[in-house]
């Protein structure tokens, strides 16, 4: 594939045919704001936060869908950009429940930085948020309609991605709606609870489900003796939250933490892990010998075998 010249605010690159615009400017180290693009999804388009300027062209291109030609000059800053860029995001915080101290994703909420960035402190237009989604039962995994910019991130995730289809978008315009099949909670769809569709919202569209509270009731019932047990990972993961090195290893200050909030017991995972590591090998071997099924699979995933148990019935007996 030949690679074409383009000009990017005054900086000339030189990139593969079929780049896009948004791929060439930050190979140029340009900061184009997007909402709805994300890394290894097919490009969707949505928010237009990414429009830029091409010289010779009356109206703005996006730049997450707008493959760069040979000589094209691109602005991506100048006022005429910032100005509708601003109003864009207008009107996405009109239809968006503004209530960022309450909000899961407060200080790491891309359209909150993005407001920032374009010095957006509250917008005039009539505002159209729709009501927020009830707490699910005790789904692990929670939608809040009235916080979702209708990017696609997570419709495209579950699909594409994930292969699940639990939620999809309905609608068109200002009724699109991202939801699961026939307006259900996700409880009642075909959901893994894998949450992969959080780690992809640029908002608090999508959460995790938060006991904290529930925790800190039970510390305080004097009638309850509490423990907690600790994953084996956890003890690594956990130390470069508090700025220590990558990989540092933090077993006795969680205990330590964990018992002076309030805990009666700690219970390390570490053992019993590799308890089931025993088990699971002494399951193989009898299969193995007693013609069981075969493949075996793990069934330490509760996510793993919902999987299994919705999309694959025929591999239950498989699992160990």
């Amino acid at each position: 594939m030949s690679n074409v010249s383009v000009n990017i605010d005054g900086i000339d690159i030189s990139v593969k045919e079929g780049t896009t615009i948004l791929e060439a400017a930050r190979e140029a180290k340009i900061n184009v704001p997007t909402l709805c693009y994300y890394p290894d999804q097919k490009i969707k388009g949505n928010c237009r936060v990414c429009i830029v300027e091409v010289e010779g062209q009356r109206t703005f291109s996006s730049a997450c869908s707008t493959p760069v030609r040979n000589g094209m000059r691109i602005k991506t800053n100048t006022k005429k950009v910032r100005d509708a860029r601003k109003l864009i995001v207008e009107m996405i915080l009109a239809g968006h429940n503004v209530n960022c101290p309450e909000c899961e994703k407060d200080g790491n909420c891309e359209l909150q930085n993005l407001c920032k960035e374009l010095n957006i402190k509250e917008t005039n237009l009539k505002k159209f948020v729709p009501p927020p989604v009830e707490n699910e039962s005790d789904a692990p995994v929670i939608r809040d309609e009235s916080k979702c910019i209708k990017c696609g991130r997570c419709v495209e995730t579950c699909n594409e991605v994930q292969g699940v289809g639990a939620i999809y978008t309905v609608g068109r315009s200002c009724d699109m709606q991202i939801t699961p099949a026939y307006g259900r909670s996700l409880d009642m769809v075909k959901c893994v609870y894998c949450g992969q569709c959080i780690n992809v919202c640029p908002v608090g569209a999508i959460y995790e489900r938060d006991d904290t509270d529930k925790v800190w009731e039970a510390l305080e019932d004097k009638d309850k003796h509490v423990v907690v047990q600790m994953a084996p990972a956890v003890r690594v993961a956990l130390g470069e939250e508090f700025g220590m090195e990558p990989g540092s290893i933090v077993t006795g200050k969680i205990v330590s933490f964990l018992r002076r909030i309030g805990f009666a017991k700690v219970f390390d995972t570490n053992f019993t892990a590799d308890l089931t590591i025993m088990e699971e090998g002494n399951e193989l071997l009898y299969r193995l010998k007693n013609n069981g099924k075969l493949p075996m699979f793990t069934s330490c995933s509760p996510g793993w075998i919902r999987f299994v148990e919705f999309f694959y019935p025929e591999f239950m007996e498989n699992l160990s």
